[in-house]
């Protein structure tokens, strides 16, 4: 995928939004001493082009509920298939093994990021859970009787030390 050339300026534009979605175009051009309608015409154009994706509420997990954070590794038994995303499209009855953890992965809600990952595992799934009695749930009744699931390691976060949505504009 070719990279969006990013001036100075789409920088700065993409900095404040990333500390701040909800601020007026008005407020964003002020910040960075450009009048409005080109400050405007370069966000627009940021999201047309995917830099910006979408704009979104960030919530506390702990908050609402959701106090126990984990990360688990996951293997799948070895299989030989075509690529994940063309698997996908496929649409056909016999999905690998992959493409069906990949489709079921997405209808589980208490896992809210999932990587396809190099090394002894194929996946690291980024959990979020009541408690150990609803990662146990989790676990034992959802992913341990996906049929093309061979293990897992799990860790769980004990603290936070950094935790940001922000990428570094380089």
């Amino acid at each position: 995928m070719p990279v969006f050339s990013l001036d100075k300026t789409d920088r700065k534009i993409l900095s404040i939004l990333q500390e701040d979605g909800r601020l007026t175009n008005q407020e964003v051009a002020e910040r960075i001493n450009l009048s409005p309608s080109p400050c405007l015409r370069r966000t627009k154009r940021l999201e047309e082009a995917g830099v910006i994706r979408q704009y979104v509420a960030l919530l506390d997990p702990e908050k609402i509920g959701l106090g126990l954070l984990a990360y688990v590794n996951v293997r799948l038994e070895k299989h030989s298939d075509a690529p994940l995303a063309a698997t996908l499209h496929a649409h056909s009855h016999a999905a690998s093994p992959r493409a069906d953890f990949a489709v079921s992965v997405a209808q589980w809600p208490e896992v809210v990021a999932c990587y396809a990952m190099t090394g002894e595992m194929d996946y690291l799934l980024r959990v979020h859970v009541e408690d150990m009695q609803h990662f146990s749930r989790f676990m034992m009744e959802t992913l341990l009787r996906h049929p093309a699931v061979l293990d897992v390691k799990s860790s769980f976060a004990l603290q936070k030390v950094k935790d940001t949505t922000a990428l570094p504009l380089v």
